[in-house]
């Protein structure tokens, strides 16, 4: 194996090894089941090849042993009586009845690709849309698929594609890179390492890193530099138990965060508190950003978004002194309507006081493959992609600078049928009837019209038992080999199959098979081992070698912006229009958006909305993370199950007085559009204005059929009370913002 760089790990024993009458195998957790990490984990099998037990890896550097409920759940996962485990086929008239027929992989795939070829040459490639959800090891095989088959209509199931595409796609703009708080995870000896400095500060915004792991963090970093002095500030709704152990907390009303961030900044210009030297050398637009954010005063900022204006100083002073400074932000920010300036802004606080790329600060994630942006895009020519991508008209952002289609554009194209109609999809990863897909009944009704549908799963969703066609059951992460190069900084992981289930193959093992069969020069590799190897090839290390090796941590070092290594042309700066970055943005301004940060009103609210707000008198936030499940995985578990039986909606118990309600009480969460079923739970964390929900919810033990309920969806899927409306660069929508009224469920309801 060539040298080059790599750091590994030095391992007491060996891959695979035998303790008392269990083998035990060292490896990686992806997904599926969904997770964004890469634990290092250690399963054991027994003699019949059954995973019977998950235990974290000690010695390995990203965890260190520590492992969340889901993992530990994982056997239940595994081996659970109702994994698909065959594909399946069935009529298209007998969607949405639990009538299926076996088929064979063979007779799957061979009806897939007939299906799929057939359509191809009669109405051109772009008529099948591909959909993916989140979670699992899929991004880079299903954008390979899409774009070897020809079409380049793949998306993400999400109203403005609001999950992590947004603040990449901001940061890409605004400096050429996409950056991430500096834990030390890029090293091997973590902590130890002689190049790392204790971030002062970290600022933790739309996220709760100890529930929900983001862009590739494991939560308990935080408390590991808490524990080695870093101080933290939290923006939330919710005060949630970091908060309790915030320097500041920050507690704003949903849908304000870009009022909140120019309030800070604010403080920083008008106090001359921020980097001079660094915004001098490396960013372009500061005069333009200072008049921008010149109005949003403190005291203005209160107004809009109910922080106290002496605690909006406080922790701009605070941010700004911190020797190394952090913004651990998540998805809150990505599912505002006006996600891109809300992002800018809040990006704008680690750009003007000089925590870009330096230890403890921001840094740029090292990759074997930057999937964000797809793998393949060389094999769908350009002209399609410019011209037939569905979003691109209406979009301009989408066609300069996005890989995936507009989501909210293909739900209209498939409504309408312009500018042309959509005939087939497929749906791997991804349930948007339960979890993603604003307006359920809506998103059903656009998906039926497809012709053919395939979906590819672990389990029967809402989703598959409405719409599939055909279904094909995916292996658990411990079914299959792998390597882990998901969000965040990646490093050479493997995943190793320790057990088989049934008939079900990989998602890339799935993919390979289809990509051979749409387009096979796309996809020469004889095994996904071989695909893997490939993909490894700079690294030096073939797929069997990073696994008797792995964890590889990549070479890294700081400050490359100094050095040329952003840039194509290797000279400094950043890889811009400009080569600095842009507070002020070249391309927005190119595109017609925008060029700098704003605040917008969400719709409805408050404020934009104040005769809707009588009627429906509560802010609601939805998508509030559980420890046991992952979207809308894990209902099946009994263990996870039992951590959180049922939806919740948090509100203050004041809140609950006014309308009657109880702990443990059944009520209705409701607005214009439509309403959803919750149990009470009174906390005094969240503002009497405001309660917070759960997402993704649906009852695996309730009938299937959809004319029996669809798993009980109509009754649990807060998705119903939320609409396709992105924000006006086609990214985010407004997920976490709505209003509403609750009241008691009545008996027999």
């Amino acid at each position: 194996m060539e040298d080059r760089g790599y750091t590994f790990v030095e391992h007491e024993k060996p891959l695979r090894y035998e303790e008392g009458d269990l083998t035990v195998t060292r490896g990686s957790a992806w997904t599926g089941p969904g997770c964004h990490l890469g634990c290092g984990v250690l399963m054991y099998t027994d003699e019949d090849g059954r995973l019977v037990k998950v235990e974290g890896d000690r010695e390995n550097p990203f965890n260190q042993g520590r492992l969340c409920a889901r993992c530990l759940a994982l056997p239940e996962v595994v081996n659970h009586e109702n994994r698909l485990t065959h594909p399946m086929k069935r009529a298209r008239e007998m969607r949405g009845k639990d009538t299926w027929e076996r088929i064979s992989w063979d007779e799957a795939f061979d009806l897939i690709a007939d299906t799929f070829l057939a359509l191809r040459d009669q109405y051109g490639p772009e008529c099948v849309t591909f959909w993916q959800g989140t979670g699992r090891d899929i991004a880079p095989w299903i954008t390979r698929l899409a774009w070897s088959y020809g079409s380049p209509n793949y998306t993400v199931a999400l109203s403005g594609t609001a999950c992590y595409a947004p603040r990449i796609a901001g940061c890409r703009v605004s400096s050429g890179a996409f950056w991430l708080g500096d834990y030390s995870q890029q090293f091997a000896d973590r902590y130890d390492n002689p190049e790392w400095n204790v971030p002062g500060m970290i600022l933790i915004w739309g996220n709760n890193p100890v529930v929900s792991n983001s862009d590739g963090l494991y939560g308990h970093w935080v408390t590991d530099c808490m524990k080695r002095g870093s101080k933290i500030i939290v923006v939330d709704p919710k005060r949630t138990w970091l908060a309790s152990k915030s320097e500041v907390f920050l507690q704003l009303r949903p849908g304000t965060d870009a009022a909140l961030a120019m309030g800070m900044l604010n403080v920083m210009i008008e106090e001359g508190i921020y980097d001079k030297d660094f915004v001098d050398c490396w960013c372009y637009g500061f005069d333009e950003l200072a008049e921008r954010v010149s109005a949003f005063t403190p005291e203005k900022v209160e107004s809009i978004t109910w922080v106290p204006a002496d605690k909006i100083r406080a922790a701009a002073r605070a941010f700004a002194a911190a020797d190394g400074a952090i913004v651990q932000w998540g998805v809150a920010v990505d599912m505002t309507k006006e996600t891109l300036p809300a992002g800018q802004a809040i990006s704008a606080l680690f750009e003007i006081t000089g925590n870009v790329d330096v230890p403890g600060g921001m840094i740029a994630p090292p990759s074997i493959l930057y999937y964000a942006a797809g793998w393949g895009r060389e094999l769908i020519p350009e002209e399609i992609r410019q011209q037939k991508k569905i979003g691109n008209d209406v979009y301009p952002l989408f066609k300069a600078a996005m890989g995936p289609a507009s989501t909210d554009e293909t739900i209209n194209t498939l409504e309408t049928g312009k500018p042309y109609k959509l005939r087939a999809g497929w749906l791997q990863t991804t349930n948007p009837l339960a979890c993603t897909g604003p307006d359920p009944k809506r998103t059903l009704a656009a998906l039926d019209t497809l012709e053919f549908i395939v979906v590819v799963d672990l389990f029967m969703t809402p989703t598959a038992m409405a719409l599939a066609d055909v279904l094909l059951p995916a292996c658990t992460f411990p079914e299959r080999d792998g390597i882990r190069v998901g969000d965040g900084v990646q490093r050479g992981e493997s995943i190793n199959k320790v057990t088989t289930i049934g008939e079900c193959k990989s998602d890339m093992e799935i993919n390979l098979e289809m990509g051979k069969r749409f387009n096979a020069d796309a996809w020469p590799w004889d095994t996904v081992e071989d695909m893997f190897t490939f993909i490894l090839k700079d690294t030096g290390m073939t797929f069997p070698e990073l696994q008797e090796n792995a964890p590889a941590y990549l070479p890294f070092t700081y400050k490359k912006h100094e050095k040329g290594l952003f840039r194509a042309d290797g000279k400094p700066g950043f890889e811009t229009g400009t080569g600095r970055i842009e507070l002020w943005s070249t391309l927005y301004s190119m595109v017609g958006l925008d060029p700098l940060p704003y605040f917008e009103e969400p719709v409805p609210g408050p404020v934009s909305t104040p005769d809707a707000y009588e009627t429906y008198p509560l802010v609601l936030t939805t998508g509030a993370r559980q420890l046991g499940l992952f979207h809308s995985e894990h209902r099946q578990v009994p263990h996870l199950r039992a951590m959180h039986p049922d939806p919740v909606i948090e509100m203050n118990p004041a809140t609950a007085v006014r309308y009657g309600l109880e702990d443990g009480d059944w009520a209705w969460v409701e607005n214009e559009r439509g309403r959803a079923k919750r149990r009470v739970r009174t906390t005094n964390a969240l503002d009497p204005r405001v309660c917070s929900t759960d997402h993704a919810w649906w009852r695996p033990e309730a009938p299937a059929a959809l004319e029996d309920g669809l798993f009980d969806l109509w009754n649990m899927n807060i998705n119903q009370l939320i609409t396709w409306t992105p924000g006006k660069s086609g990214l985010g929508s407004n997920y976490k913002t709505l209003l509403c009224r609750v009241y008691k469920v009545r008996e027999g309801e």
